[in-house]
């Protein structure tokens, strides 16, 4: 059985490239600089399906994407989340939160519809993470 992505993560975000372990993604949402990190393993759902090496290297790509986050500028904090309530496969929210954003003091989920990026927004943010 090959790797996957669902086709609900396909369809909202934008690939920006293949780690080790996880496929990253770009959320589609200008709102906030946000990555989603997909473990290119088939079948997994929760973290605990991932055996132990695998766990540690997640941690390590959650970490790298969050250097690159913080690298970009006004972010201030950083939100992590792996729900699975809509998309079951196992993949992980990493998500740059700057003062004043629309979701507030709240979570980025569910926080209003999703703002496209366009087209020269996108390819800038693509460069600055890719080139982390």
């Amino acid at each position: 059985m090959n790797f996957e992505l669902d086709p609900r993560l396909q369809a909202d975000t934008v690939f920006v490239t293949d780690w080790p372990l996880c496929r990253v993604l770009l959320m589609n949402d200008a709102r906030y600089p946000w990555l989603v990190l997909v473990p290119r393993r088939p079948g997994l759902i929760e973290i605990a399906d991932l055996p132990a090496s695998d766990r540690a290297a997640l941690m390590e790509d959650i970490v790298r994407a969050g250097e690159c986050l913080r690298s970009l500028p006004g972010v201030v904090k950083l939100n992590v989340g792996a729900l699975g309530n809509v998309v079951r496969q196992l993949h992980v929210h990493v998500v740059g939160r700057r003062a004043g954003d629309p979701a507030g003091a709240g979570p980025v989920w569910g926080h209003g519809p999703a703002v496209p990026y366009d087209p020269a927004g996108r390819e800038h943010l693509l460069g600055l993470v890719r080139a982390r």
